[in-house]
C-alpha cells in the first residue's frame, strides 16, 4: 500500500505540463470557470483616459493651491461634464468645469475639488479649501498599460477575471478544453434510482455523486451507467470508456473479491497499472492506471475507485480531484488544501492507515474548528456525509485525538 502523499505525487506525475493540453477559443460570455490557456494582453490603457474619482470641479491646481475658508478662490464654470461626455473646452486660468464621477478631465485641468468644499452660484464656483495636487484624478494607464500581460495562463476565470477581460474588450478567450471523464459503476447488486428496489439490491449513488464532483472540478462527465460483474461486458464498457474520455472513473470491482475483475481487465487492455492500493481509510482499494494514446493525445488515466459510497467520494477528493485540476490546465494549486484546526470531539482510528473522518469546519474567535459528523463513520454510510466540507486527518500510527487538540484538516469543495 502506498502512503497517501506518495500516491498523490505519482498520480500528478502522470499528467504532462499544462501546455500539452488541448485548447480552444470561446466567447467571453461562456468563459466563467474555464482555465486560461494563454496570457492575455489588452489593447487599451486602463483607465482609458484621465477621469474624476468624485463629483466636483475640475480645476488648475495653480489657481487653488493657496485658498482656504478665509481666502477662498472663485472660478468661472465654463462647462459641465457628465459621464460619457467628451469635454469640448480647454479650461483656462481662473476657470473650472463641473464634473461627475467617472467623467473625462477636460484639457487644462489637473486636480478635482470635491463639491463638499465648494459653493456654487450661477456660473461661478467658490473653492473653500486647497486640494492636494492631482486630488481625485484617476490617470490614464494608472492601473494598466496597453500591451502588458493582463492575465497569465493557467488561472481559473471567475467573476473578477471576467470583469477584467470585458474591460479590456477581450470578447474571445483562449482556454483549455475541459477534460472528458467517463463514469461507470460496477456490480450486479446495483440499480438506478428510478428502478424499483428488490431485496439484496442497492441504489447506485456513485454515478450521480461522481458526476457532480467531476462537474464541480471543471470537467465534463460522461455517465456510462451500471455495468454487471460480467468480465466481457465490463471489458467492453471499459474499452468504450478509454476510447472516448481523457479520464475514466469506475467504482467497485477493485478489491480482492471473487467478482472484482477490473485490474485483470485493465491489464488485458494494455494498461500500465501504477497503483493497486493506498494506505488510507476509507479508500484502501484504489487502482490507478494509464493507457497510451496517439502521439497528439495525452494518455488516458483510469481510476478504479472503491464501491462503498463514502470511500468513493473520499478517494475522489484526495486523489482524483488534484489530477483533474492539473489536467484542466491550472498552473498551480492542484493538491488538496490542508489547514490546522481544533477538533471539538474525540477522534479515533485503528492507526494502521491514514484515516479521514468527515464533518464540517467553522471559525470561532479566529480559530478553525472541526465538528465531527454525527452517527456512524462507516464507509457505507453516506447519509451523514451530507453537508461535509472538511475531513479530519489522523496520521498512521495515531489512534486517538482528544477534543480540543489541534489536527490537520483537509478542506473539500
Amino acid at each position: 500500500m502506498l502512503p497517501a502523499n506518495q500516491a498523490e505525487q505519482l498520480i500528478l506525475d502522470l499528467i504532462p505540463a499544462a501546455h500539452s493540453q488541448p485548447q480552444e477559443e470561446i466567447p467571453l460570455s461562456a468563459a466563467v470557470g474555464r482555465i486560461l490557456s494563454a496570457p492575455v494582453a489588452g489593447k487599451a490603457d486602463f483607465p482609458y483616459w484621465d477621469n474624476s474619482a468624485m463629483d466636483g470641479y475640475a480645476v488648475r491646481y495653480a489657481d487653488v493651491q493657496h485658498c482656504c475658508a478665509d481666502q477662498p478662490v472663485t472660478l468661472t464654470v465654463v462647462e459641465e461634464i457628465p459621464a460619457g461626455y467628451s469635454p469640448q473646452k480647454t479650461v483656462q486660468s481662473g476657470e473650472a468645469a463641473r464634473i461627475l464621477t467617472g467623467s473625462m478631465l477636460p484639457p487644462g485641468t489637473d486636480t478635482i475639488v470635491i463639491q463638499e468644499e465648494t459653493q456654487r452660484e450661477g456660473d461661478r464656483v467658490t473653492i473653500l479649501a486647497a486640494p492636494k495636487y492631482h486630488a481625485f484624478v484617476r490617470h490614464r494607464a494608472e492601473f494598466y498599460q496597453a500591451g502588458q500581460t493582463l492575465l497569465p495562463a493557467g488561472i481559473r476565470l471567475t467573476a473578477p477575471e471576467i470583469a477584467v477581460l470585458a474591460t479590456a474588450q477581450c470578447v474571445s478567450v483562449p482556454v483549455y478544453r475541459r477534460p472528458k471523464v467517463a463514469i461507470l459503476s460496477t456490480g450486479n447488486e446495483l440499480v438506478s434510482p428510478e428502478q424499483p428496489l428488490q431485496p439484496g439490491q442497492i441504489v447506485d449513488s456513485n454515478q450521480y455523486a461522481l458526476a457532480a464532483l467531476v462537474t464541480l472540478a471543471g470537467a465534463d462527465p460522461l455517465p456510462l451507467g451500471i455495468i454487471p460483474d460480467h468480465p466481457e461486458q465490463l471489458k467492453q464498457a471499459i474499452f468504450q470508456a478509454i476510447s472516448t474520455a481523457d479520464v475514466v472513473l469506475s467504482s467497485g470491482g477493485v478489491s480482492v473479491g471473487d467478482y472484482d475483475y477490473v485490474d485483470r481487465i485493465l491489464a488485458e487492455l494494455g494498461a500500465e497499472i501504477h497503483i493497486r492500493a493506498v494506505a488510507v481509510k476509507p479508500g484502501k482499494p484504489l487502482t490507478v492506471a494509464s493507457f497510451a494514446r496517439s502521439s497528439d493525445l495525452l494518455p488516458t488515466l483510469y481510476f478504479g475507485l472503491p464501491g462503498n459510497p463514502v470511500s468513493a467520494l473520499v478517494t475522489f477528493w484526495r486523489f482524483v480531484q488534484p489530477a483533474l485540476r492539473k489536467l484542466s490546465g491550472l498552473a498551480a494549486g492542484w493538491q488538496p488544501t490542508f489547514r490546522q484546526g481544533q477538533t471539538l470531539q474525540d477522534l479515533r482510528s485503528d492507526g494502521k492507515r491514514e484515516t479521514y473522518l468527515w464533518g464540517r469546519t467553522h471559525r470561532s474567535n479566529g480559530q478553525l474548528q472541526f465538528q465531527l459528523a454525527v452517527g456512524s463513520h462507516s464507509s457505507g454510510n453516506l447519509i451523514n456525509l451530507a453537508q461535509t466540507n472538511a475531513l479530519a486527518v489522523i496520521p498512521i500510527g495515531q489512534t486517538f485525538v482528544a477534543a480540543g487538540e489541534m489536527i490537520q484538516i483537509m478542506q473539500v469543495d
